[in-house]
């Protein structure tokens, strides 16, 4: 895993069969299309190679084409049941995200909507420059906004309606942490999105969130000596201290386990789940010392 930051507790366990969650579905199939943000590494990537596995047609979708090729070598190499597409663009532009769905829906039919990509910048609010902002909220609020107002047609122009949008929230959209405005505001901002797709929802259409910790990406490890400069505090520390600290698993979580959770959440065995958030964060958020 490139990172600036090396630790034996940030590696990434490799994904194969046995680290994927599989499960039965009429839905999961190869004319099923799952289109996801950020495919090109982290949950993005976890969850693009899980929906493959699972006999459907992801569409994995980033900026940076060379994590999509990444990608599109590993889902040939491990030889999936369902096969990955790739399609390059730019979430802030909206006629890259016209043709992003666009180009999803030539490989089938489709159903799901991972919104998955982010950003992250670490400033006090008096510090915190707005284009950043801007940034973070255009890919991470607005564009799955965007994305879903296309998306929804199509679930709708389905045989049966059947389909869902799974929305990557964070703990940070529960609670929040200083030094991270645009990211606490984007997080709540994603379940306020979710909570109005289900309102609109309904005859087989649903919209659900996924809220974790601190998980092995390079989202997060990138951050870590940001954070131990603004904290004046050791690489460690922010790991044990600031990221761990108030968990009861002391452990973080892989890509892959997140990717799992919508693996789940999109299938029929999650159909109650609607407007709600699936909470895992060891402890994090629930409990304290």
């Amino acid at each position: 895993m490139a990172s600036s930051t090396s630790h034996e507790r940030l590696e990434v366990e490799p994904i194969d069969e046995s680290s994927i969650l599989f499960v039965g579905d009429d839905h999961y199939t190869s004319d099923t299309v799952c289109l996801v943000t950020g495919g090109g590494s982290g949950i993005g990537r976890a969850t693009t190679l899980a929906m493959a596995a699972n006999g459907v047609t992801a569409v994995a979708t980033d900026i940076d084409a060379d994590g999509l090729a990444e990608v599109a070598d590993t889902a040939a190499d491990l030889d999936l049941d369902g096969t990955v597409e790739t399609v390059t663009g730019d979430l802030t532009n909206d006629a890259d995200i016209e043709s992003i769905v666009e180009t999803a829906a030539s490989h089938g039919t489709v159903r799901y909507l991972a919104n998955i990509a982010g950003l992250q910048h670490i400033d006090a609010i008096e510090d915190f420059p707005m284009e950043k902002y801007d940034q973070m909220h255009d890919v991470m609020l607005r564009a799955p906004l965007a994305l879903s107002k296309r998306v929804i047609p199509h679930i709708r122009g389905t045989d049966d309606g059947v389909g869902a949008i799974g929305n990557m929230a964070s703990v940070h959209g529960h609670y929040v942490t200083s030094d991270k405005v645009a990211y606490n505001v984007s997080k709540f901002g994603l379940r306020g999105l979710t909570q109005s797709i289900a309102a609109e929802g309904g005859d087989g259409l649903r919209g659900f969130s996924i809220s974790t910790g601190y998980v092995k990406t390079p989202l997060v490890v990138d951050q870590i000596p940001d954070t131990a400069e603004q904290r004046g505090i050791s690489v460690d520390e922010v790991i044990d201290d600031v990221m761990l600290g108030q968990a009861r698993v002391k452990e973080m979580m892989d890509p892959i386990d997140v990717a799992n959770l919508f693996v789940f959440g999109f299938s029929t065995h999650a159909d109650h789940l609607n407007g709600g958030d699936l909470l895992f964060d060891g402890g994090m958020t629930t409990t304290y010392e």
